[in-house]
């Protein structure tokens, strides 16, 4: 079976143009619903993910994250409608193709990445994380936020990391980037605080729904926050 490519479409825009991307986040839905080929997508804020509480929001970076079949039907979603509207009021766009390397969990009830076998790469390696938080474990998984968001920062390996989320509080996600599959691996079973969490996880049952994933990054293009990633 073809491993599906998924894509994070990253976009900056002007404090004056706050307003067009609330817009394009209601009307794109629709467009994004009957797109050909379209296998999973969602409409994401992002954040500094440092506390996943309204204080991160970052209302001037908005991001789109599309699966396809093939790196075709990828590539041709670069020139859609829905990514032209987008450029027209945005002042930078970054995008990320990657194939999944691992995935476990669900998003709105559905696995997304599919379920692909572990494989060892050289290449960038990016990874999500995606949470459903029930609402009585808020403030608590809140406490827990900052020092894993600490660590994760300080990372050795870490390229970029930002928030993402379906609202605002409640669906919190984070995406990174890595130089290689050992920095990540590194950070999420040596680093303390992320393990606490883990085992706060398991105890508590916070989460009403969640997903992890790994990606081999294909190709990063454009910018991000002033950085060009294009290689």
């Amino acid at each position: 079976m073809t491993s599906p490519v998924v894509v994070l479409d990253v976009f900056k825009v002007s404090t004056s143009r706050v307003p067009a991307a609330i817009l394009r986040m209601g009307l794109d839905r629709r467009h994004l619903k009957s797109a050909p080929d379209l296998c999973f997508w969602k409409l994401l804020g992002t954040g500094s993910g440092k506390t996943f509480t309204m204080r991160d929001a970052d209302i001037h970076h908005w991001a789109i994250l599309t699966v396809w079949p093939t790196e075709t039907s990828a590539a041709e979603f670069g020139s859609s409608s829905v990514l032209k509207r987008w450029l027209r009021i945005s002042t930078e766009h970054a995008r990320v193709v990657m194939n999944p390397l691992s995935s476990k969990g669900t998003w709105a009830s559905c696995t997304p990445f599919g379920d692909p076998t572990p494989r060892k790469v050289t290449t960038k390696v990016a990874a999500l994380t995606r949470a459903s938080i029930k609402v009585r474990w808020w403030r608590e998984f809140w406490r827990s936020v900052p020092p894993v968001s600490d660590d994760l920062n300080a990372s050795d390996g870490l390229l970029l990391s930002l928030g993402i989320g379906e609202a605002p509080v409640g669906l919190q996600g984070t995406f990174s980037i890595w130089k290689d599959n050992e920095s990540i691996t590194q950070f999420a079973t040596r680093q303390r605080a992320h393990q606490l969490v883990i085992a706060k996880t398991h105890e508590t049952g916070w989460y009403a729904e969640e997903l992890f994933a790994r990606f081999e990054v294909l190709s990063i293009t454009g910018t991000y926050n002033g950085q060009n990633w294009s290689e």
